[in-house]
């Protein structure tokens, strides 16, 4: 058992595969709408609840639940085999902590824009170039590459959109700080790719949970369980550091049953797109972590764009911004038509 299966996989489980996939993308680009309707917390108080919750107790939990012998898989398995969950883990969690950073400086359309294609494009190549090098010069590898393309311009139609938005609606970033900001989200969406990576390179930890009797679906928690407690460490420090520096750890002694629930939620819709997008991968077979990882990340964005405009975000956008804005969605439309044609 491993998250690649080799090149055989039937073509009902490849679309059933990134059926799963669509939908944890759908469930992953949700997941920020809660906290809209967060009151009386800070930023920092929201964020590092969720995270206690998304990144350690849940996934953590949904692994002991799911896969038999867990703690004594991890004692026998050799140190090597949790090195790519445990860098990931951490290089995905720096991304994280520089993505909230990097927002003031550019704004939040544009930086999600960056951010998920870049992190789309890496982390969608590299699993392809080291697992299956030979499939870059195949249909599956030449058509991820057109489709990037596509996706790409797509996404710089997008932002430029993005970008205008906020001007329409009178949304100022730290303008002089603008080019650290674009450094930020330039290492974000690199090194964001590193969940990915991490993951696809984990397939030692779900072969042993598989031969201790977890099933396919489950086997990829054990790789969860490694990679985002450790992505969970950059995010716990940097909130701590935000709880001292504003005292706004005082917050959490106040009313928070609604908090908690909508807190809750958030976790359940993030972590329920990333166990999603194992299984989906793990079904998808030997392009899984690399076409699937493509169409995970599409996905989130056109539908967090979805949900942006529904919820008015696009509202005080001039006729102008809002036509590029669709223009960009169209060709990133296009680009998703290209990837589906290597399943």
């Amino acid at each position: 058992m491993s998250i690649v299966y080799g090149a055989g996989t039937p073509t009902g489980a490849l679309w059933t595969g990134a059926g799963i996939i669509v939908l944890s993308g759908v469930l992953n680009a949700t997941f920020p709408l809660p906290m809209k309707y967060v009151r009386g917390w800070k930023w920092e108080n929201t964020w590092l609840a969720f995270c206690t919750l998304s990144l350690l107790v849940l996934p953590v939990g949904a692994a002991f639940w799911e896969v038999p012998g867990l703690a004594s898989l991890y004692r026998a398995a050799p140190a090597a085999e949790f090195l790519p969950a445990v860098l990931g883990g951490l290089l995905w969690g720096a991304a994280q902590v520089s993505f909230g950073i990097a927002i003031p400086m550019v704004g939040m359309a544009m930086a999600f824009a960056i951010v998920v294609g870049l992190c789309s494009v890496l982390g969608s190549f590299f699993p392809m170039l080291i697992q299956r090098p030979e499939a870059l010069l195949a249909r599956p590898g030449l058509l991820l590459m057109i489709s990037t393309v596509i996706l790409a311009a797509g996404l710089v139609v997008y932002a430029r959109a993005a970008r205008q938005r906020e001007r329409d609606g009178g949304i100022i970033t730290e303008r002089g700080n603008f080019r650290k900001g674009l450094a930020l989200c330039l290492f974000t969406g690199a090194a964001g790719a590193a969940i990915n990576l991490g993951f696809a390179l984990s397939s030692g930890l779900v072969a042993r949970a598989a031969a201790q009797g977890a099933s396919p679906q489950a086997s990829s928690f054990a790789v969860w369980a490694v990679l985002l407690p450790f992505g969970y460490v950059p995010n716990l420090l940097y909130c701590l550091y935000l709880l001292a520096r504003n005292r706004t750890a005082s917050l959490y002694a106040g009313p928070s049953g609604k908090q908690a629930l909508l807190i809750v939620i958030m976790a359940l819709l993030w972590l329920g797109g990333w166990l999603g997008y194992g299984i989906g991968a793990a079904s998808m077979g030997a392009y899984g972590t690399s076409i699937g990882f493509a169409g995970y990340m599409t996905t989130l964005l056109l539908w967090s764009t979805y949900l942006g405009v529904m919820t008015g975000e696009w509202r005080q956008a001039k006729h102008a911004t809002v036509t590029r804005m669709r223009f960009g969605v169209a060709v990133i439309l296009v680009s998703v038509v290209v990837l589906s044609r290597a399943l």
